[in-house]
């Protein structure tokens, strides 16, 4: 015969259980999210670089959940032992699955203690150029000039060389200029000079370099090579640009272009 009344305060046991775990689980959460919201306003954490704020705002976090699902675990009434077998009886099969999270962790944690790049300077992986935004306990998140959101594994970012154009205050710009055979090399080095000289954002010392650089078939090719602060990089890049095209031409200094002769032959 059926014990209805059995089966009965099973089910409202059992129901309880869930309303408990659930309860936990949005107050959990919600008091996770405002701790660790919290914690960033101490004056000792925010003493700490952004990148190692950002590392571990994010690993607190994670830390909290992992307590608050085995809490939840704990009030639905399932033994902690028995969680704890079924995770030993599959260790090698949770290693392997785990492998991966495990290197972004570890990743993580040396780019945090040996500061490779930190959150606001620009980096290129040879993948992806951007601003860091973030460092997070498995990921790194790169903010593209043209505001696209990467996210890319830690490991990946310690497997690979990393250019840092933000690790020193100043910059080189390198600019390779064609002029004609026909023109004087050295007014064309005295123009190139004076342009890089005078412009205000680069640095005067050391001295703009400007040298022949090539003998090509069609021009001569010369370099220049002058000093400017690392945030002036670009503007400097694209002024030098336009200022040459501008004083070559009152100069009488000719940019040579590649052209191509075609010739019809006369079948007749």
């Amino acid at each position: 015969m059926i014990d209805w009344q059995n089966i009965l305060q099973i089910i409202i046991d059992t129901g309880l259980k869930l309303l408990q775990a659930l309860i936990l689980l949005i107050v959990g959460w919600l008091v996770i999210k405002h701790f660790t919201k919290w914690i960033t306003t101490l004056k000792g954490f925010k003493k700490l670089d952004i990148s190692a704020q950002s590392f571990l705002r994010s690993l607190l976090s994670i830390g909290l959940k992992v307590i608050l699902i085995i809490s939840i675990i704990g009030v639905l009434g399932v033994p902690l032992t028995s969680i704890l077998t079924v995770l030993a009886s599959a260790g090698l099969a949770i290693g392997l699955s785990l492998q991966g999270a495990l290197s972004n962790f570890a990743g993580g944690f040396m780019i945090l203690i040996f500061k490779p790049f930190k959150a606001g300077d620009y980096i290129d992986n040879g993948a992806n150029a951007g601003f860091v935004e973030s460092i997070n306990v498995f990921y790194t998140k790169l903010l593209t000039i043209d505001n696209k959101l990467i996210t890319i594994p830690n490991k990946s970012m310690i497997d690979t060389a990393i250019t840092n154009y933000s690790a020193q205050d100043k910059r080189r710009v390198d600019l390779k200029i064609r002029a004609s055979h026909k023109d004087d090399i050295e007014k064309v080095k005295q123009v190139l000079f004076d342009i890089a000289y005078n412009h205000p954002l680069t640095l005067k010392e050391p001295l703009p370099f400007v040298r022949l650089y090539a003998h090509l078939q069609d021009s001569m090719e010369y370099i220049l090579r002058v000093w400017t602060l690392r945030d002036d990089y670009w503007p400097v890049y694209f002024d030098l640009m336009e200022q040459i095209k501008k004083e070559f031409d009152k100069a009488g200094i000719t940019i040579p272009y590649q052209q191509i002769s075609v010739h019809i032959k006369d079948k007749n």
